[in-house]
């Protein structure tokens, strides 16, 4: 295949190469548990190519595995006609893992493939219904993460919603893919009309999304604190002796009087705010500190800048 000789295979970092496609099966394998142990006995489709496969799945026993390659091979060859050969060896293995884990699953998990009655859900208490959901889309998140870490396209619709980019330049991608998600959900409510799949479908997408990006950033929480005092001297060497952590100083001007002031910009972990706050208290109860939520500080004393450069 021409995406795998377009790989500098002498010059090919083992380590790197060997890490990038592990997350890529990892993530996939965690995607198809989401999909078949949960989502699946709930007959809900929350957008992309896998709802439009268990839709599939529902009304004619067609295995999800199968009808997701069968949806997603078309897919790759018409974006890589249409938008060019932006998707590589990374996207073609993650769309050749998935389906194949998901047929693994149904298989070992023991799912016997239902036609369900329109309206019928197969769980029918709303709190497991619930419970499933969630999990079943911070399952998806987490493996989705992974992937999205690779720099690897998740293919599938993404690829429409570049397509209609093209076109609808003045509607951003994320909206664009929303919009086909969602018109996927509402096929489930076509195919099982029955309302609560589309809000469950739904609150599926959101989860994944907000899972997905935490994973991506990375679980690290730290704290971005701007600090406006006139005993900066002190509360600097502070930072230094007692958190251990550096900064830098900023110059500003006071809007009322027109004071020049020195202003801290410092990165801690959350752990070390408390303890920030109460010294500054200490020293100057007049003091200004604005706190801000940073999900990832890169560089000397947190996360190398190079490592993540070259995940």
């Amino acid at each position: 295949m021409k995406l795998f000789k377009n790989i500098d295979w002498k010059n090919i970092n083992w380590k790197e190469f060997i890490q990038t496609y592990s997350l890529i099966v990892v993530g996939t394998f965690i995607m198809s548990i989401g999909y078949v142990v949960f989502v699946s006995p709930l007959k809900l489709a929350p957008g992309g190519v896998y709802g439009i496969a268990i839709i599939l799945h529902h009304l004619f026993n067609f295995p999800i595995g199968l009808s997701g390659i069968c949806l997603d091979i078309p897919l790759l060859i018409i974006g890589t006609l249409w938008l060019g050969p932006k998707f590589g060896a990374k996207t073609v293995v993650g769309v050749i893992t998935l389906p194949t884990f998901i047929s693994l699953w149904e298989k070992i998990y023991g799912y016997e493939p239902l036609i369900s009655l329109p309206g019928q859900p197969m769980v029918p208490d709303p709190a497991a219904n619930f419970i499933m959901a969630l999990c079943g889309g911070v399952i998806i998140g987490v493996g989705l993460g992974l992937i999205f870490k690779t720099r690897a396209t998740s293919g599938g619709t993404d690829i429409i919603a570049m397509i209609l980019g093209k076109y609808l330049k003045h509607i951003p991608l994320g909206t664009l893919l929303i919009i086909v998600d969602s018109v996927v959900v509402l096929g489930a409510l076509a195919a099982f009309k029955d309302w609560t799949i589309p809000l469950y479908s739904w609150l599926i997408i959101y989860v994944t999304g907000v899972v997905m990006d935490k994973v991506v950033a990375g679980f690290h929480s730290n704290k971005a604190v701007l600090i406006i005092s006139d005993h900066y001297d002190e509360i600097r060497q502070h930072i230094f002796d007692e958190l251990d952590r550096g900064g830098t100083f900023l110059n500003g001007e006071g809007m009322y009087n027109q004071d020049e002031k020195k202003i801290i910009f410092t990165s801690i972990s959350r752990k070390q705010l408390p303890i920030l706050i109460h010294f500054v208290h200490e020293i100057d109860p007049k003091a200004f500190l604005s706190i801000l939520d940073v999900s990832e500080t890169l560089g000397d004393g947190f996360i190398s800048l190079k490592e993540k450069a070259l995940e």
